[in-house]
């Protein structure tokens, strides 16, 4: 049973309760220890926190000796967002591969076994899945994190998603609420807006997250969205009209509420965090996180603060704040009294075998299995900030496995055709793009290297909407390791 630091007041406690913080290091710092004995209740884990499986698990019995309950979340989408195998890229093809597989009980498999990764070392909340739908593929930060461009196809995964993760006694936490997916700006940087009616939105962007409730997902996590149907002036993450009239009433969601990143700068950047987490729990949600950015006590001790001194002001009602402590201590003991019970079988190959199904393949009937060693030109684009620059993709290390002497580059902008040609020399070019519809340089790369070397094979690894083209064209529906894998197995013909 854990037991608080003697001299915290309940609105003090409840006010850090309701804060799910990071840190850096693959230990916990002292300051976090001490604020889980004051009352904090969360801890937000990234890539930065992981060396290993068994590092991991000695990090979150770390956290539990000094509070039993703790919710230890992390944002392990699989496929291009991944946190567990920040340092390789995935095991585990993500929401993209596996709408375009169309297996609702293969999804659910592959989320019961990333579950039961997650527990094995400790973590019992996932910021995942995501139900947005990608209906607008110049999206810059949800693309192949959505299962699909057909709400009715994202619905259905969606709910095999937070089955299949629940099994494992994993939270999971179905986002961007109320869907993030028709936008053309990175919430990273900016505040998107989503200029459509409210009756699109209802049967569109609403539907996934219907069938999420309807399979019983412990959390929601919101959008910084700005959506004028709904509420014209403020995000959804600071509307009482988006979390509390419409996601609480509406669709009559119970359970807990988290906010995105409150360090993005579509809030940070037209509010500020104090003024954002005051607004956002007083809209209804329940959770505050931060730390992907800031990281360290003094942002705890500012959020607690402001927190306080809204309630002590009159601005946030004590209830409200009292209510949202009260849901993240209910999913807290959920997860604590479940996790014991789920004794899940391992099942290690379920990633790749969905990997090998979601390839799409173009020229296959006429094209040789590599024998020699060909030149993997990788086109680069600026790495997506949700998925980071410290995963490593593209398929050379995978086809250097199964042909020694493959050699890679990496190339970008108005050169990169030209400086593939000359780096290859005679050797079979491999082209890997991402998202080339969304970057013009990579396809006029493509048009310089096909016109000289038409026996190029080219690997789509983002939302292959480019047409097919080159000797050999590979649409992976994402950019993980096993998606890597698959590939480069059709091209040495395993």
């Amino acid at each position: 049973m854990t037991t608080f630091a003697s001299g915290t007041d309940t609105l003090t406690r409840d006010a850090l309760t309701v804060l799910q913080p990071g840190f850096t290091g693959t230990t916990a710092p002292d300051w976090l220890l001490r604020r889980l004995g004051e009352g904090l209740a969360s801890v937000g884990l990234f890539g930065r926190n992981i060396a290993s499986p068994e590092q991991l698990t000695d990090l979150t019995a770390q956290l539990r000796a000094e509070r039993d309950d703790v919710l230890v979340a992390i944002d392990e989408e699989g496929g291009d967002v991944t946190r567990l195998e920040v340092r390789t890229g995935s095991s585990f093809p993500g929401n993209h591969a596996l709408g375009a597989v169309d297996d609702v009980e293969l999804t659910r498999d592959v989320a019961a076994e990333l579950g039961r990764r997650l527990a094995a070392c400790g973590v019992n909340l996932n910021w995942a899945p995501s139900a947005d739908v990608n209906s607008n593929p110049s999206n810059p930060v949800i693309g192949v994190r959505s299962f699909g461009a057909s709400s009715k196809l994202v619905a259905r995964h969606t709910a095999a998603y937070v089955t299949g993760l629940q099994s494992a006694g994993v939270a999971a936490c179905t986002k961007h609420f109320p869907g993030h997916g028709d936008t053309a700006v990175d919430s990273h940087h900016a505040l998107p807006r989503i200029d459509v009616d409210a009756s699109v939105l209802g049967s569109r962007e609403l539907s996934p997250f219907r069938a999420a409730i309807a399979a019983g997902t412990r959390a929601v996590m919101t959008a910084h969205i700005l959506v004028p149907a709904l509420d014209p002036d403020r995000p959804a993450t600071l509307s009482g009209q988006v979390l509390t009239d419409l996601l609480r009433g509406e669709l009559g969601y119970t359970g807990l509420i988290v906010t995105d990143g409150m360090e993005m700068q579509a809030i940070a950047g037209t509010y500020g965090i104090e003024r954002g987490s005051v607004l956002a729990i007083a809209a209804g949600a329940d959770a505050i996180c931060v730390g992907g950015g800031l990281a360290d006590d003094e942002t705890v001790r500012r959020l607690r603060d402001a927190l306080v001194s809204a309630v002590r002001s009159g601005e946030l009602p004590e209830e409200r704040l009292a209510d949202a402590a009260e849901r993240v201590r209910t999913l807290a003991h959920w997860t604590a009294a479940g996790a014991a019970d789920v004794q899940l079988p391992a099942d290690e190959e379920v990633g790749l075998r969905a990997a090998r199904r979601a390839l799409r393949i173009t020229g296959a009937d006429s094209f040789t299995p590599l024998t020699t060693a060909p030149y993997v030109a990788a086109f680069t684009p600026v790495a997506n900030v949700a998925v980071g620059d410290e995963t490593p993709w593209g398929v050379a290390a995978e086809l250097a496995r199964l042909i020694p002497g493959t050699e890679t580059g990496s190339f970008a902008g108005e050169d990169a055709g030209l400086a593939t040609l000359a780096a290859a020399g005679p050797r079979r070019v491999v082209a890997v793009v991402r998202d080339e519809h969304r970057h013009p340089w990579m396809g006029a790369a493509l048009d310089t290297v096909l016109r000289t070397r038409p026996d190029t094979i080219v690997i789509e690894m983002g939302l292959p909407q480019a047409p097919a083209r080159g000797a050999l064209h590979i649409a992976t529906h994402g950019a993980a390791r096993v998606c890597a894998r698959a590939a480069a197995e059709i091209i040495a013909g395993e």
